[in-house]
């Protein structure tokens, strides 16, 4: 059975599809077969990121490991059965046919609540779920009390998980491991980076997630896309004069990776 992860976020510009690649993409370097879907069926940033990947390996005429993108299936209505979702289909579809030959699927999830999302929430084995590091995203965890700072309770997207949870306990699967990851990490330690790390650390322990360092903002990550390309390659392509920038944006994808503990996933990338 391949090893599910899930990004997901209902936010957009929280960095979700910069996360897929780079892990889908480090996992395939490392020799894993890996499968990919973009479940963001209007947008399909994570899916164009891999066809540029595509496009310029052609171009360039230099292979490098490639996540296999794959199109969620269509399913004809006639054979659903009463009550039966279509999308459920399609995703469930998808999965199977990428099981037998995948170590690993990652799915990329849209910046919205969607049932492709709740589905694929519930299949996750591993759980990212980006996060700009400011209470107006924070906010797609928690309610906050703005006076005392103190968490009221969760919001929806945390119910969405914790139903996601309670459906894999009832079908005997493992649970979910939830990263939460913070991404846009300011330079300095201002204080609201510090009351957002307190909050984080606070509302771990009461839902059940891992707090996580994520990708600073870096420009570097905007110029790859086109493409296709992650901070992993560059040393392939003989880029060896990385600036200080890159090799620090380098290590924060090889940090993310060692915090996964995905399984089989060992030695530094």
């Amino acid at each position: 059975m391949a090893h599910i992860i899930v990004v997901g976020n209902e936010k957009g510009g929280s960095g979700k599809s910069t996360t897929c690649m780079h892990v889908a993409t480090a996992l395939a370097r490392m020799g894993f077969r890996v499968g990919a879907l973009d479940l963001d069926l209007r947008q399909q940033s994570f899916g164009r990121y891999i066809e540029n990947r595509r496009a310029y390996t052609a171009r360039a005429g230099h292979p490098l490991p490639t996540p296999d993108l794959r199109p969620l299936p269509e399913v004809d209505r006639t054979t659903l059965a009463p009550n039966e979702n279509l999308f459920d289909q399609r995703l469930s579809a998808a999965v199977s046919e990428m099981e037998a030959n995948c170590d690993f699927i990652v799915i990329d999830c849209p910046g919205s609540h969607t049932r492709l999302s709740q589905v694929a929430h519930s299949l996750a084995d591993t759980l990212i779920t980006p996060l700009n590091d400011s209470f107006v995203d924070f906010d797609l965890l928690a309610h906050i009390d703005p006076e005392s700072g103190k968490v009221k309770g969760p919001s929806i997207y945390a119910e969405m998980v914790w139903n996601a949870r309670q459906l894999r306990a009832q079908a005997g699967l493992k649970p979910i491991d939830w990263i939460v990851l913070r991404n846009r990490l300011g330079a300095q330690q201002m204080h609201n980076k510090k009351k957002v790390g307190a909050a984080l650390e606070d509302l771990s322990r009461r839902i059940g997630f891992r707090v996580a360092p994520g990708f600073s903002e870096r420009v570097i990550f905007r110029e790859l896309f086109p493409r296709g390309l992650t901070l992993l390659d560059l040393r392939d392509l003989g880029v060896d004069q990385l600036n200080i920038s890159n090799i620090a944006a380098r290590q924060e994808v090889r940090d993310l990776m060692n915090t996964l503990g995905l399984p089989g996933v060992s030695g530094d990338l």
